[in-house]
């Protein structure tokens, strides 16, 4: 495979270096971006807000769009669908935001207690710490007086040495000193990113009508269908981010999955509203 172009390399440090040079196999890319890194630091707390803002805003817009299926398949006036649209966002949008704001607050409460724990451990059993640590790296593959001495080496600093153990034994990052504020914030995120993407599939109800008053429903679920198709499709481009596969098959499984979602709903809403009919 040949290497990333002269514009990607210029741009590494704008977009996903590390993957780029990657995907490029571009050893000079990959230079070029570890050479830069000690820039990146101060960007994390924003990057790591990326998450719940794709996750967050695929719950908004499908949940929206199954509620707005729902309510074309049972054949429902417009206006009704703005209510049960938006009330149902903003409502799924606050129990999110504050499910998030306390699942996060709850799992930082906890790490920090074990590490409270392996700390005390540390303190009144130093000698078993540094022995399990030494175990670990060496059935990693280290040689053992390789491992000891890196092992012991570390020691030497009591608070770095737990946070490595915390990650080493039991697989945990220690959050930072604010993680309330950062759990605040996660929680705000996920509430906005609901509300904002949730409203998508409701567009159409809201400026068509107004516009064009002639109208149908059919338009205002077509024009939904379409809006949504398209966000879901973009949304499912840039969580690729998070995995490891072709941007363009993870904006099609998006894609196909909330069509999906919506088919469900449709049928369901339909067979109701028949069934309420008959």
């Amino acid at each position: 495979m040949n290497g990333v172009t002269a514009s990607e390399r210029s741009n590494l440090l704008e977009s996903n270096p590390a993957r780029v040079a990657y995907e490029g196999y571009d050893a000079e890319a990959s230079r070029i971006y570890h050479d830069t890194k000690k820039n990146e630091e101060q960007h994390q707390t924003e990057g790591g807000l990326l998450k719940p803002i794709i996750f967050g805003g695929l719950d908004g817009i499908l949940t929206a769009f199954a509620i707005v299926a729902g309510a074309a398949g049972g054949a429902l006036d417009p206006k009704v669908v703005l209510i049960l649209g938006f009330s149902n966002i903003f409502a799924d949008a606050l129990s999110m935001g504050v499910g998030e704001f306390l699942s996060s607050k709850a799992e930082n409460e906890w790490i920090l207690s074990e590490r409270e724990r392996e700390m005390w451990e540390m303190e009144n059993y130093p000698e078993g710490e540094i022995q399990e640590m030494i175990d670990i790296y060496e059935e990693r593959g280290m040689k053992r007086e390789d491992a000891k001495l890196v092992v012991e080496t570390m020691s030497k600093y009591k608070e770095f040495f737990v946070d490595v153990m915390m990650a080493e034994e039991l697989e945990l990052q220690v959050p930072e000193e604010d993680h309330v504020k950062e759990s605040i914030n996660e929680g705000i995120v996920m509430f906005c990113s609901f509300a904002a993407f949730g409203s998508f599939p409701l567009l159409g109800y809201v400026i068509i009508p107004y516009s064009f008053p002639d109208l149908g429903s059919d338009v205002l679920f077509t024009t939904a269908c379409v809006v949504t198709g398209f966000v879901l499709f973009i949304m499912g481009c840039v969580k690729s981010l998070f995995s490891a596969a072709r941007w363009y098959l993870c904006g099609l499984e998006t894609l196909l999955l909330g069509g999906a979602c919506a088919t469900v709903a449709y049928t369901i809403g339909q067979y109701v509203d028949n069934l309420v009919a008959s």
